[in-house]
Formats: structure tokens, C-alpha cells, sequence
């Protein structure tokens, strides 16, 4: 579990995914269910879970779910109601983002580099927005891969204003 922790969110923030297997443990042993469901909008978290479920032998089947978005395509969070009516305004760039890179991965390009770029400079381009991580990794183990061969996952996680929101899109070839 420690090689998924170690980069992107568990880099940016020590100790948060010790913290969180050990409550989803506790609640599993506590409750014993069959499925356990989670959301997509955290990526990295999810595998997080679905490795400690295998290395620790629970009988749960981890179920991962869409990530539920707003009509302009920002991913649902408790975090959105501390947006400025501005910040607001300007927080959907991350979505139009990811989906940029999706359709130019659609037209052909699977290289990384050309893909991060065009990611970081629409990003960029919103004044309030400033960038924590953009990553193009593998979908399972989350290391950074120089060209998409079959899928891989965008990973960013930016500032709007003092809010700092997460989101992800798994790109399938």
C-alpha cells in the first residue's frame, strides 16, 4: 500500500491515508459487509482501499462509483461551498481540462508530455487557478507513464483561490 501512498495526495499530505485505511478497517470489522461503495472523485484513495481490503484478506468487495458532477462539469464536494461566486465561476476549468486532454488523446496523441502541457496551460490560463499537481499515471499502481498504452488516469489537484479541489478522468484507448 505504501508505493500508492507515496506520490500525489500522499506526498502533498503525510499520514491522511494511514488515517483513512485505518477508519474504513475499523468500520469494515465493525459492520462486515458484503460491498463497501465509493467515489471515483477520489482516485488515488480508492486504490488505496482496494489494496489494504486485498492485503488485509476482508470478504468486501469494493465497488467504485462515478464521480457525480455539477451541471458545468466540477466534481461534487463539500469543498465547492467555499467558493467565491468568482472562484465558483472559475473552478469548472479543472473538468474542461481533463476532457481537453481526452479529446486529444481521442485524435491521437498518447504521449505524456504534450498532454500535461496542454492540461497545465489550459489551467493556467484561469487567473484564480493555481496548480498543486498534474499527473498522467498508470491506472493500478499510479506511477507516472511516459505514453498512454492502453488507459491511464489524470490526476490533478489545484487551488482555486484558497480552496484546493481534486478530480481525475480515466482515459481508456
Amino acid at each position: 500500500m505504501e508505493e500508492i501512498t507515496r506520490r500525489w495526495e500522499g506526498a502533498v499530505r503525510p499520514g491522511h491515508f494511514r488515517g483513512v485505511a485505518t477508519v474504513v478497517a475499523k468500520l469494515l470489522q465493525v459492520v462486515q459487509p458484503d460491498r463497501a461503495y465509493f467515489g471515483q472523485k477520489d482516485y488515488q484513495q480508492t486504490r488505496v482501499l482496494r489494496q489494504m481490503v486485498k492485503d488485509l484478506h476482508f470478504p468486501v468487495s469494493i465497488r467504485i462509483l462515478p464521480t457525480v458532477r455539477e451541471k458545468d462539469g466540477l466534481a461534487m464536494s463539500s469543498r465547492n461551498q467555499r467558493l467565491s461566486p468568482a472562484e465558483r465561476a472559475a473552478a469548472p476549468i479543472l473538468f474542461r481540462a481533463l476532457k481537453q486532454a481526452e479529446t486529444r488523446v481521442r485524435q491521437g496523441i498518447h504521449e505524456s508530455r504534450p498532454l500535461l502541457q496542454e492540461v497545465a496551460a489550459l489551467i493556467q490560463s484561469e487567473p484564480l487557478a493555481q496548480i498543486d499537481y498534474i499527473g498522467l499515471c498508470d491506472p493500478a499502481s499510479l506511477e507516472p507513464v511516459e505514453k498512454i498504452q492502453k488507459e491511464a488516469v489524470f490526476l490533478l489537484a489545484v487551488k482555486i483561490g484558497s480552496v484546493r479541489l481534486i478530480d481525475n478522468l480515466l482515459i481508456r484507448i
